[in-house]
């Protein structure tokens, strides 16, 4: 065991894109900051990977669509190198007969879809719109506590209550309404083609354990428009893949100073008696710090790094509780040619493509996950980067990328048997829409929930590092007690996706972690 550091006020566990942008704030406020990252790239779930001999896919996740702007400002991302090939793109549900529906921001184009359906996609977006507004405007500070007579938290409820009566009566009757029911209603309630419906929906339960008819959809679906309030008419392409974004942040971060260490496994968070005093690091070697932040998920954080044994039992009962059972596989495969979705230009095929011909689909492949089975029938976001990325592959070669729902991170008869069937089944599935592009395959994987959960550290490969829903947002995330960024340990503080507004490439809940040090006056 080597002796401890001394000269680093605080430590980031986790090198994701949230830690990135937490040190680097803290760092521009004259901390000096130690990053420590297992893997041996930095970004965490923005990441790109080599998959096979000149392929490289973004191993999790595929688009960027909710990026603040104030972080990219803040952090000067484009200085450091992050550049989008395409942006605003749409999103087009596939049929098998070809007859697809194009979903735009504020309209949808289809011949298959009635002129009624097509003004009521355009006054839901309005809709929509207003309420992640609302939202957006309580992602970007603190989420308040309700008891204590706090200005900042009072003032902040204060905004939000203010914000609703600026919706309308009928708007804030309706958000009221719309918090606490389903996506599967609301659809019901507002179109007819099934495709839109359905492709709507889906957003209401990406990297979720819901399906359309699970209440607190509707709030999944408005989380996912925040980046339509950010600026992101639809998803964007990033050149070199999404570990671009990371490799900008890191970019950032090491520009104000802040020291970045890769292949540096935390073993653990060390305590004298209630307060922390650094980490130890799996080769034995220790860092000692006055400030901890933890960039991994409040289960791996406070179970793994802390020891329940070390925590109040009723804190550990609330961490045991979190809602995080993850339920989606991406799929990569390298193809020697550019595939042929039916009824789609070229064009049209780089935009996303959505394979869930109905809501009743996506339920039913939600069902199959409810008992620990992978959906027979899943449902699919398909992206083919290489259409605006010619890096990412050999010459007239290309890869596609799908996230699928739902696979069970706890599979019943186990993933060590099951990966290759499902896998098959998945392209099987992609093959019903692109006719011929079994022939096109050089190569494939098949990233399982427990795949993912053991590349990127996070409990039970849960995406967002729990459930966004309406107990476990705001002030209730990550739980009661610990939703201000500070965790129930003295000198440990949480700036990941577990914690106050959730996942997604966003960077608030590092940058607003780093304003809570800041405003504390920890480390410095």
């Amino acid at each position: 065991m080597t002796d401890a550091q001394t000269n680093t006020d605080v430590i980031i566990v986790g090198g994701g894109h949230n830690g990135l942008v937490c040190a680097t704030y803290l760092a521009r406020a004259g901390r000096r900051v130690l990053v420590l990252e297992a893997n041996a790239a930095l970004g965490g779930a923005a990441a790109t990977r080599e998959f096979a001999d000149g392929y490289s896919v973004s191993t999790c996740a595929q688009w960027l669509y909710q990026l603040n702007p104030k972080v990219a400002s803040d952090l000067e991302l484009e200085k450091h190198g992050l550049e989008l090939l395409a942006r605003d793109l749409d999103t087009i549900a596939l049929a098998l007969a070809g007859n697809h529906v194009t979903l735009k921001t504020d309209s949808v184009e289809s011949d298959s879809v009635s002129d009624g359906d097509k003004l009521a996609y355009r006054r839901f977006n309005q809709q929509m719109l207003k309420f992640s507004k609302l939202l957006a405007s309580a992602c970007e500070r603190r989420a308040p506590k309700l008891l204590d007579n706090n200005f900042t938290d009072l003032l902040t409820l204060a905004k939000l209550g203010i914000g609703m009566k600026m919706l309308g009566k009928a708007d804030m009757r309706d958000l009221i309404r719309l918090a606490l029911i389903n996506i599967y209603d609301v659809m019901e309630e507002n179109f007819d083609n099934e495709l839109l419906k359905a492709a709507i929906s889906m957003d209401g339960v990406l990297g979720s354990h819901m399906g359309p008819r699970s209440p607190n959809t509707v709030f999944g679906y408005l989380y996912r428009r925040l980046g339509d309030v950010y600026g992101y008419r639809g998803p964007a392409v990033v050149k070199g893949g999404m570990g671009a974004v990371g490799e900008a942040m890191a970019a950032s971060a090491r520009a104000c100073g802040v020291e970045l260490r890769t292949e540096a496994r935390v073993e653990k968070i060390n305590l004298e008696l209630d307060r922390v005093t650094g980490v130890t690091l799996v080769s034995g070697e220790v860092v000692d710090a006055p400030v901890v932040v933890s960039n991994a998920d409040p289960k791996t954080t406070l179970e793994k790094l802390i020891g329940f044994r070390n925590i109040e039992t009723g804190v550990a009962r609330r961490v045991s509780n979190i809602r995080m059972q993850g339920n989606t596989a991406k799929l990569h495969v390298a193809l020697k040619g550019l595939p042929d979705f039916k009824g789609l230009t070229d064009t049209e095929q780089g935009q996303r493509l959505i394979i869930a011909p109905t809501m009743n689909y996506i339920e039913l492949a939600f069902n199959a996950a409810k008992y620990g089975e992978y959906s027979p029938a899943p449902a699919m976001d398909i992206s083919i980067p290489t259409l605006h990325d010619k890096s990412l592959a050999p010459a007239g070669c290309h890869v596609l990328s799908a996230i699928v729902q739902f696979a069970p991170h706890d599979l019943k008869q186990g993933w060590k048997v099951a990966k290759a069937p499902f896998k098959n089944l998945v392209i099987d599935c992609i093959a019903q829409y692109a006719p011929g592009i079994k022939e096109l395959i050089v190569a494939s994987e098949l990233l399982t929930p427990e795949d993912l959960a053991n590349e990127f550290n996070m409990s039970g490969g849960h995406w967002h590092h729990g459930e966004l829903a309406v107990d476990q947002i705001m002030m209730m995330r990550p739980f009661p007690g610990a939703t201000q960024y500070s965790a129930p340990v003295d000198g440990l503080f949480l700036c990941g996706a577990g914690t106050h507004p959730g996942g997604g490439i966003m960077g608030l809940a590092g940058h607003n972690a780093a304003k809570e040090i800041i405003k504390r006056g920890t480390a410095g």
